[in-house]
């Protein structure tokens, strides 16, 4: 039968590890810092760049009015940049939500804002008009 070893027995030099608890718990927090620090900062360059895409070109459909069952007048109201142009997709639906009507509007590049009342031309009686999205022009 073995016995333990009693505090006068000295056990083999490299045998057993002589790493504490202490030092384990302390690397291990370091790499968990290390990997927050790291998954901050991807967020922070995510967030960053989307928000920078987003302030391009912002658009809206305020305002519809289906005029027949082949044209839909919007307001589409768009705020951007100076000197930045580009295109804004808007669709209309019909009463079943098939789409009946899409068109990419120009948005010229002169100015901050701009605000046109347009016509969309549909194959049905559109019910809605909304803005699918903006694209600066490259």
């Amino acid at each position: 039968m073995t016995s333990s070893p009693t505090p006068t027995q000295v056990l083999p030099e490299g045998r057993y590890s002589r790493r504490s608890d202490r030092e384990a718990d302390r690397r291990l927090r370091i790499a968990a810092v290390v990997c927050g620090v790291l998954f901050l900062g991807l967020v922070a360059w995510l967030g960053g760049s989307y928000l920078l895409r987003a302030t391009v070109l912002n658009g809206s459909v305020p305002t519809f009015q289906p005029v027949s069952a082949h044209e839909v007048q919007l307001q589409l109201s768009v705020h951007k940049n100076d000197g930045t142009g580009g295109v804004c997709t808007v669709r209309s639906q019909g009463k079943d939500g098939s789409v009946v009507g899409q068109y990419d509007f120009p948005v010229p590049a002169a100015g901050s804002s701009y605000t046109q009342v347009v016509a969309l031309k549909t194959t049905d009686w559109g019910t809605t008009a909304e803005l699918l999205g903006c694209t600066p022009a490259k």
